[in-house]
């Protein structure tokens, strides 16, 4: 595609201005709550299959809210057939085809200490609380998913599986996700994941419109109050990408918004267009094989950004609230 072409001068200009804005949005001294990450990976390791029955039961009386749910949506098992559980878990911890038991040893050891994460995902939801003094701060429990999922949550907890971030090069993933996936299976992005999926939550799709805008901005939305939240981080790191990827789209800002626009994608429904924007893939065929999935989501944050800066009064609340697409775009002067 002609348009997307390298420009030295433009590229500079541009990584020099990609990534946070100028506004702040939170005063430097918050209380911060000390939130509650309970150590489920660990107990699991206390089952033994010489005393299976007994360590389950141990498991269902110390950790009555998620142990149950354990069972039925990581496991799969009713809690009800209690003899296919105790012969299914040791196989789960145990097992050495599918590489369980090298996992969960190699989570134990690079979750041994997790200092890092509580600090981050108390400042987190410190800043949380100072936007939203009624919001609800979850209990956190991290735990073994056979690599199933990385977050798990309800209106009371937020489940991490720990064994989903051993690290971009854990041998095991190469059995179990695609390359691109690979990126953000780290433990160092664990709390942005935490708190972009409380965010998804506490903060739902309110809108009656289902066109790639509304989509996009939405999601955009999210991942603008997640980069304010965590202001520290490099831009590329809250959107899951590389910083070649992040460079990349920056670079060729201008050709994307143009070829978005010829094509008339913004206003389309359809539900190809709409993942092939906004889900996570290789690429974003819709653009280029060289434009990282998600694109639809990157372009709905930068838009967030530019109305942002350009409506200096609006809060980050009132940001969030503000449910017409049409005029966050159109008062966001958007034009890479």
């Amino acid at each position: 595609m002609t348009r997307f072409k390298y420009s030295i001068l433009l590229l500079c200009v541009a990584l020099l201005t990609a990534c946070h804005s100028g506004r702040k949005y939170f005063p430097k001294d918050i209380d911060t709550p000390e939130i509650e990450i309970v150590r489920f990976d660990k107990a699991l390791m206390n089952v033994h299959e010489s005393s299976v029955k007994q360590d389950i039961q141990v498991l269902y009386d110390e950790y009555p809210v998620f142990m149950p749910l354990w069972v039925e949506d990581i496991l799969g098992i009713s809690i009800e057939d209690t003899a296919y559980l105790e012969k299914a878990l040791p196989e789960f911890l145990n097992d050495t085809v599918y590489g369980f038991q090298q996992t969960n040893a190699r989570e134990q050891e690079i979750f041994a200490d997790i200092n890092d994460i509580q600090s981050s995902v108390n400042k987190a939801f410190a800043r949380i609380k100072w936007l939203y003094p009624d919001a609800e701060i979850p209990t956190l429990y991290l735990f073994i998913s056979g690599f199933q999922t990385p977050i798990y949550f309800n209106d009371e907890l937020i489940g991490i599986g720990a064994d989903m971030y051993l690290g971009s090069d854990y041998e095991y993933y190469n059995r179990v996700v695609y390359e691109y996936q690979k990126q953000t299976m780290r433990k160092e992005c664990i709390p942005v994941d935490v708190i972009s999926a409380y965010l998804f939550r506490t903060l739902p799709y309110t809108s009656t419109k289902s066109r790639l805008l509304d989509q996009m901005l939405y999601r955009g939305k999210i991942m603008y109050l997640t980069a304010q939240i965590f202001d520290q981080l490099p831009c590329y790191e809250v959107m899951g990408w590389t910083k070649e990827q992040w460079n990349w789209c920056v670079r060729n800002e201008e050709a994307i918004w143009h070829l978005v626009m010829d094509k008339r994608d913004l206003f389309k429904t359809e539900s190809l267009v709409l993942t092939g924007y906004l889900n996570d893939g290789p690429f974003t065929s819709e653009i280029s094989q060289d434009a990282p999935g998600r694109l639809g989501i990157w372009l709905g944050w930068r838009i967030a950004e530019s109305y942002m800066e350009h409506n200096q009064t609006v809060t980050l609340q009132e940001l969030m609230a503000e449910g017409d697409a049409q005029k966050i775009l159109e008062e966001s002067y958007y034009k890479p």
